[in-house]
């Protein structure tokens, strides 16, 4: 049977972790364009302050920080510093072909992770709260990493 393809069980949970996440990084930074566009502030480059469709009252404290926005920003930019490993990982792990069980734990667990994570982040909660989180999905990262480097040196 080859690893990829949908009629391997393994490789279908890899792909809707995957979907899920790809969705999650692409919806993130939409969610910055609404609260950009609903606060009318927040805007991340001084071009954004020429007068046009959307921006028809520019003003310089338009670039000012606003939380509200930022914090979106923030989550975007955690999402493409952690999905991304993820991706990778996963792909790769479904390659050395674990059981069904694991690979579930492990993909699963980390979409529930990072969804976690964003709603500890949205919610305001504690760093303690969303390290616990971050630190569950990048260990699930880092365990898928090292299962498929030992399994890939045992063939040797």
């Amino acid at each position: 049977m080859n690893q990829f393809d949908m009629g391997n069980p393994v490789f279908e949970v890899y792909v809707i972790a995957a979907t899920l996440l790809i969705l999650k990084v692409m919806l993130q930074g939409w969610m910055t364009v609404y609260r950009m566009l609903k606060t009318n502030s927040g805007w991340a480059s001084p071009e954004d302050l020429r007068k046009g469709f959307i921006n028809k009252n520019p003003h310089s404290e338009q670039l000012e920080v606003n939380d509200y926005v930022d914090r979106s920003r923030r989550l975007h930019r955690n999402d493409l510093e952690n999905i991304p490993a993820f991706l990778v990982a996963g792909l790769l792990f479904v390659a050395i072909g674990p059981t069904l069980w694991v690979a579930k734990a492990l993909m699963y667990g980390f979409v529930l992770a990072r969804l976690a994570h964003f709603t500890a982040y949205v919610t305001e909660q504690s760093h303690e709260v969303r390290a616990t989180f971050y630190t569950i999905g990048s260990l699930i990262v880092v365990y898928m990493a090292l299962h498929t480097l030992w399994a890939v040196i045992a063939l040797q």
